[in-house]
Parts: C-alpha cells; structure tokens; sequence
C-alpha cells in the first residue's frame, strides 16, 4: 500500500487520515492536498500512485491537468491588470479588444466575461477540439459570434471559452500570452509548479488523469437546454483522455489545462487569501481583491443546472451550495472530476486538493469538500 509522504501540522492531523483512507479504498488513486494559513504552508501532503494500475508511487514534484481549477490562475492574472489600471472590469471588452464587439457584443463588459454572464459560454458550430490549440482562430471564432443569451442576464458556465476571452482581453492589453504572463509574473516570483502551456521537458512529471464514468445529463430541468447543449457540444471534447496528447499539455487553454498540484495551486490563491501580498511581494491591492467579492451572479446556471453565486473570476461560497462552510469572504472554483480550490479570505487560509482519479461531477466531488471541512475543524469551525 502506498503511503502519504509530506508535512502536517497536528492539528490537521484529520487530513491526513482522510487522504490515507481515500486511497487505501481505491476512491483516490494519486492525490495531494495542501493548506495555507497566513501564507505558510500547515499541510502538504501527497500520495497514491501515478497511474491505474499503479506501477509508479506519486511523488512530491508529481503532477496533473486540473482542469477548470485552471480558472482561478486566469481570473488572478487578469485582475493583476486591473489592479495596476490597465483594465476596468466595467468596461466593455471591445475597449481593449475591438473586433470582439460584432454580432451585438459592444456592451458585453470585462466583468460578463469574467462572471460566465457574456453569453458566450461555448463556441458556434463547426468547431473542433483542435480548434480550441489555435489561439488566433479560437479566439476569433469568439470575437465574431453573437450571444446565446442577453449578457449579464444570467450565468451560463463558460466551460472552455473563459480562458479564451479572459487570455485575449489580457494579450491585447499587456502584449503576452496569459500562459507566459502567469509564470512571469506570478508562477516564478511564487516559486510555484504550476504551468499553463506546460513545456515538454516537463511532461514526464503528468500523472494521466483516470478518466471518469460517463456523465448522466437531464437537460429536462434547465431553463435554457439549448444553451447547455450547445455549451457543452461546442466543442465536445473527445474524452479526459484527450489531456494525455503533447498537443493539449503544451497549447494555452486557461479554462482547462493548467498542470500543477495542491502545493502550487495553495501557494498562489494564497495571494488573494492574504490581502494580496505574499511573502513580501505584493500581487494585488486590497481593494482588487474585494472586486472578486461583487456578486454577479446568483441562481441556476444555464449551463450546469446548479445554484451558483458567481463573483468576479470566482465562484463565490453560499450556504445552499457549501451548507456548513463559512460562506462571508470565501471564494473558490473546482475542476471536472474532483480537483479544488478554496480561499478564505476572514482566516487567510487556502484548502487545494488534486487528484489523477476523476469522479463523476463536472465540478468538483466530495473527496474535496471532505478536505474542506477537516480543514476548518482544525481551526475550531464546523464539526
């Protein structure tokens, strides 16, 4: 049986046991999870297996696509923009992107985007998943569509497009890729392993994701199917499997193929966990991060049928969705199949949890949430 290596304070002792439980059961097979409070690392903790029929122990420096976990590394290289005055998230996106006001999109606005409220949540047919490696056509396609739904109005999840339209709003201003801007600028001052575009001298370290079981959909109860349909058709991705290709590790997908583990996913949130500043080194202001915290959204989502609150670039925590979890300055996203982020800005902590092992849910699973909750009895909230 393979065992859980790394740090643990004592008091999150829980997280350990729960770890070592999850994968003697066969429930995880490669994991890692890691917390921060106040900046500093009380929990780095990994373990498991590499792959399925695991010949190979997951390793400290192991690891893997999290998929749309990947959204929060966007959202915060955006806001870095918008904290030094280069962007205003109330303007419109054709301020800095003109072509993208075609089609009635000239007062779609830099928060809809950032929100999934733009109506943009997918792309018109014909696409193809290669499509979405092609930065200028991908982004393109996007600039030259209509809405699906009148723009912040409601949030449809922007699967795949988020990154897209997050990445050239940031290119168009700053003159880098958003993959080269988040290791620039916060990845390497962080000393973070986390990659958007991972280089291929790096892809013997990727733990394969397992895919997950085919998910069941019931369209039946949304109140836009068609919107669902096409956003999650536009384009069907051909399978989990699909991360496993040098072409999807190595392109720039900021919605879904950010490669890294707990450790560097907790280290850089704990940017926005800690007021802004880590280590010394100053990312955002303050006052940037309260912009996360104006709701934008707040209902089912036209896309994933779920009650949502969205915020500005992340999901915001409410008692209908996280019932037990302190919801009052807490904002997170989570990744298809189980991997997650969780930042508490009233107790500086951040909880990551990232696995190999996908689970059924397009966001999340409860493997995390468990996560979570020991977290927060370690610091005496919950039971």
């Amino acid at each position: 049986m393979a065992e859980v290596h790394g740090e643990c304070d004592p008091k999150f002792a829980e997280m350990r046991d729960l770890l070592e439980a999850s994968i003697a059961s066969g429930e995880d097979v490669g994991a890692s999870t890691c917390v921060t409070v106040n900046g500093e690392t009380v929990v780095d903790l990994w373990g498991g297996y590499t792959d399925e029929s695991r010949s190979a122990e997951w390793q400290a420096d192991t690891i893997t696509n999290v998929w749309s976990t990947t959204k929060t590394m966007a959202a915060l290289s955006l806001l870095m923009l918008v904290d030094r005055g280069l962007v205003d998230v109330d303007a419109p996106v054709a301020t800095y992107w003109p072509e993208f006001a075609a089609n009635g999109k000239q007062n779609v606005l830099v928060r809809h985007v950032m929100a999934h409220t733009s109506g943009l949540s997918g792309w018109d047919q014909p696409v193809t998943p290669e499509d979405l490696l092609d930065w200028e056509k991908s982004t393109s396609m996007l600039a030259a569509m209509a809405p699906w739904w009148e723009p912040g109005t409601a949030s449809g999840y922007h699967l795949i497009s988020h990154g897209h339209l997050i990445g050239e709003i940031l290119r168009r201003v700053d003159g880098r890729t958003l993959g080269r801007f988040f290791a620039d600028e916060i990845a390497s001052p962080l000393g973070a392993d986390f990659h958007i575009g991972l280089p291929v001298s790096e892809h013997h370290r990727v733990s394969n994701v397992i895919p997950p079981p085919p998910p069941e959909m019931d369209f039946s109860a949304l109140t836009s199917p068609e919107v669902a349909i096409k956003s999650l058709t536009g384009p069907m991705l051909p399978g989990a499997e699909y991360s496993w290709t040098p072409g999807w590790r190595t392109a720039e997908v900021p919605a879904a193929n950010g490669h890294g583990n707990a450790r560097s996913v907790a280290r850089i949130q704990s940017i926005v966990a800690c007021g802004g500043t880590v280590d010394g080194v100053r990312f955002l202001s303050p006052e940037t991060i309260e912009l996360i915290f104006r709701e934008q959204a707040n209902g089912v989502d036209l896309v994933l049928g779920l009650p949502l609150r969205f915020g500005i670039g992340y999901g915001l925590l409410s008692a209908e969705t996280f019932p037990g979890f302190p919801a009052e300055g807490t904002c997170f996203w989570a990744g298809w199949g189980g991997s997650v982020i969780m930042i508490d800005t009233v107790n500086k902590m951040t909880v990551a949890y990232v696995m190999n092992k996908m689970g059924a849910d397009m966001v999340g699973t409860g493997r995390g949430e468990a996560l979570g909750r020991a977290a927060y009895r370690a610091i005496g909230i919950g039971n």
